[in-house]
């Protein structure tokens, strides 16, 4: 492979150690270091003139300033797979436990012994990769819940997790798996629960009846109804129709109805309060 097809192949990034295996003198690559011809990224790892900096160069040159023991993961690998689509990712390398070398700005450090699978570069597999990233991303619960729906399936992330626990980063991992493992919305409930409750509300009803259907938290009293939608990944269609029939009928018999979805209740808990307090405010008023 020519120096050009290795630059192609590498999105323009390359290493000392190629520079100079493709015949390019060590004086000639400090020159090119020296006048910004190539940008020094890490420390024996540049990006040759002419190239963009793009995401798939930042995730090679961390890759390649690890080296072959090294492995693309967490928010890196998530993007790797595809999964992770969002410009701004931090760089994830996870090295073995006797690896002792001190991470270059930018680069996040995961000591561990893995077994990776390779992909041009080598990365964690993409159940692994989706349970690091999403305690670590903004929004992170809807990052998780768009995995689900469209890439992973929960069987794959749990065994993932199996395999992992106990190492940095999993626990938090761990809390929003068993929340998104909840079919019935329990947990999202009981969590909105603990949301008003601690906000100072009452009057409020779990479980009301209303018809043939039953309102997830209302405050009859006021006529504003609270509807928990939890994690979108396991609503079937079925459900999903009854959701929109039982919104409807509450409409049509003069209530509010307020939705809230996990990652709400995660990421906005501030804004859900003064979202349900606006909302008794008004009926109180009309």
């Amino acid at each position: 492979m020519s120096l050009e097809e290795l630059l192609l192949a590498q999105a323009g990034v390359l290493t000392r150690t190629q520079a100079l295996a493709h015949g390019v003198a060590a004086r000639t690559i400090t020159r090119r270091g020296s006048s910004g011809a190539w940008s020094s990224i890490h420390p024996g790892v540049y990006l040759v003139g002419g190239h963009r900096f793009t995401d798939e160069a930042r995730v090679r040159a961390a890759w390649l300033w690890g080296g072959g023991r090294s492995t693309v993961s967490g928010p890196s690998a998530a993007f790797w797979h595809g999964v992770l689509g969002r410009r701004g990712f931090r760089i994830d390398l996870t090295m073995p436990r006797a690896s002792h070398r001190r991470r270059p700005p930018g680069v996040f450090l995961r000591r561990r012994d893995l077994e990776p699978e390779e992909r041009g570069v080598v990365v964690t597999g993409r159940a692994l990769s989706v349970l690091e990233t999403a305690p670590v991303v903004a929004n992170g619960a809807q990052f998780l819940d768009r995995a689900l729906q469209r890439h992973i399936s929960f069987t794959e992330l749990h065994e993932a997790y199996c395999r992992a626990a106990g190492s940095r980063g999993m626990g938090p991992a761990g809390v929003m798996l068993v929340a998104c493992a909840d079919r019935a919305d329990s947990a999202a409930e009981r969590l909105m629960l603990r949301l008003l409750t601690g906000a100072g509300f009452s009057g409020f009803e779990r479980a009301h009846p209303f018809g043939p259907f039953t309102v997830d938290v209302a405050f009859p009293a006021s006529r504003v109804a609270i509807e928990v939608d939890g994690w979108a990944w396991h609503v079937d269609s079925e459900r999903f129709a009854t959701d929109r029939r039982k919104g409807n009928a509450l409409v049509g018999a003069g209530w509010t109805v307020l939705r809230f979805t996990w990652a709400n209740l995660a990421e906005e808990p501030g804004e859900i309060v003064r979202t349900v307090r606006a909302a008794l405010a008004h009926a109180t008023a009309a």
